[in-house]
């Protein structure tokens, strides 16, 4: 072989070389160091599971309400007075501070007038009892020993008598104050507007015993009764006004919050307010608080309802079907996509179709592309189509909560970077420390940055491919 064919399959060769070594380390930086896109695991998550329009899918300003009866306060006599006279009947209509019924007068009087001679009689012994007291102690001085000892037996007789006068005189005082307040009070008041029911004679108390005389029902058939905890109160105060949501249908009612119970509520097994824990300490105390709609038209006894606080909201959405929060829609030009697992487990492109937008809520409606049953993936910037999803956080390789840009530049989602909150993780899972960053200069900070995601090893790849390619150019050159 001639000295120019030698050279000419050299030259070949290393063209050729040079061709794989380029060839591969593009298709090493495209499939990920090496690995092939089909292996990268994407996190998915069940539309259904994810969906805004689902009945229990609560915010933050929502809560669990059922419609019940009106509050019924039981009216009590005091069982030691005797009753003159009852003033209503069933079915009467009382406002607050309305006489229900009087009490014998005459009775109170002589029991005051009983009393108050009771303390005059103590005081006239006392009286007596130091005069005598007086009178023995002058003869005591001008007796002998054996008669003082008995007269010093007497004064202290007396003296014990006088100490317990005066205690039952303090005692009969309190009484005699508490019947001149009966007797300025011979009346039994309502404590709350509305409706007389189960009077009871006197003659029917005296036989059931008890001392309910009677029951009042606030005005209006029903009220609803809410719980919050001690998590979301500060949303919850008497007066404000609320949203009530039938669970049945799109019908909505104003109301507003007529009182808020803090006293903690009892919760059972079948409590629809229960979560089922058994641990004390895990649980938050839940609270009632009341609704009194402007109407109870369509409402219905023992009917569950959605309570929202009202913010001058939009009511007139009806979420039916499918809504997902807006940052699960990426844009392509202008169409809108999910990354959806397909039937082969991968992960690809599926374009939905947008419907309404509940700008409060941050949710849009999926008119089509999407089913219920469908698993979605929270867009991030390494997705790419063919990677395989996974229901299993632990095997996923692309970091779930990354937005950035894509391929294009384009935003990834509507929402950009700024509506993803950092979970102060880098995507290996290794906890990144804050107060470190915070004492260091920006050029260490980057540095650090570059360690951690392995930009340096990046770096360092590609000035060995570069250095090949020098080297490869230098025997061409030869």
């Amino acid at each position: 072989m001639t000295t120019k064919k030698r050279i000419c399959t050299v030259i070949i060769v290393l063209v050729i070389v040079c061709t794989v070594c380029v060839g591969g380390f593009f298709v090493w930086k495209k499939t990920g160091k090496g690995g092939s896109k089909s292996s990268q695991k994407v996190y998915v998550q069940k539309v259904s599971s994810l969906n805004t329009a689902s009945d229990f899918k609560l915010s933050n300003r929502s809560f669990l309400g059922v419609v019940e009866a009106q509050e019924s306060v039981d009216v009590k006599y005091d069982s030691s007075k005797t009753v003159a006279e009852i003033l209503v009947k069933n079915g009467d209509s009382v406002k607050k501070g309305d006489k229900l019924l009087t009490y014998d007068v005459e009775a109170i009087n002589l029991q005051l007038e009983q009393a108050k001679l009771e303390v005059e009689r103590l005081q006239n012994e006392i009286a007596s009892n130091k005069s005598q007291i007086a009178e023995l102690e002058k003869e005591k001085k001008n007796a002998d020993q054996d008669a003082a000892v008995s007269y010093t037996t007497q004064i202290l007789s007396l003296q014990s008598d006088n100490a317990k006068n005066e205690y039952d005189i303090k005692a009969k005082n309190v009484e005699i104050k508490k019947l001149e307040a009966s007797t300025k009070n011979a009346y039994v008041t309502a404590s709350i507007d509305g409706t007389v029911k189960n009077v009871k004679t006197v003659d029917k108390l005296q036989q059931d015993g008890g001392d309910v005389i009677m029951q009042i029902t606030e005005e209006g058939d029903y009220r609803i009764k809410g719980r919050f905890n001690e998590q979301n109160s500060k949303d919850i105060m008497q007066g404000a006004s609320v949203i009530v949501k039938s669970r049945l249908d799109d019908s909505t009612w104003k109301g507003e919050i007529t009182s808020v119970d803090t006293s903690p509520q009892k919760n059972s097994g079948d409590d629809i307010y229960s979560f089922g824990s058994s641990d004390e300490m895990s649980q938050s105390s839940n609270y009632a608080f009341y609704v009194k709609p402007e109407s109870f038209d369509g409402l219905m006894l023992g009917q569950h309802v959605l309570i929202e606080i009202d913010n001058d909201q939009d009511t007139s959405i009806n979420k039916t079907g499918i809504w997902l929060y807006s940052d699960f829609i990426c844009k392509d030009g202008k169409k809108n996509y999910v990354w959806a697992k397909n039937e082969d487990g991968k992960i690809e492109k599926r374009y939905v179709e947008i419907g309404q937008k509940d700008e409060d809520n941050g949710d849009c409606e999926i008119k089509s592309g999407l089913e219920k049953g469908d698993y979605i993936a929270y867009p991030d910037k390494s997705i790419e189509e063919g990677m395989t999803a996974t229901t299993n956080e632990a095997d996923v390789s692309v970091p779930p909560n990354d937005l950035g840009t894509n391929d294009n530049g384009d935003a990834d989602t509507e929402g950009g970077d700024e509506d993803i909150a950092f979970d102060g993780s880098d995507e290996d899972g290794m906890a990144i420390d804050e107060d470190m960053l915070a004492s260091m200069t920006d050029e260490e900070i980057e540095e650090y940055f570059n360690k951690l995601y392995g930009e340096e090893e990046n770096a360092e790849n590609a000035d060995g491919e570069n250095a090949d390619a020098a080297d490869a150019d230098a025997a061409f050159a030869e």
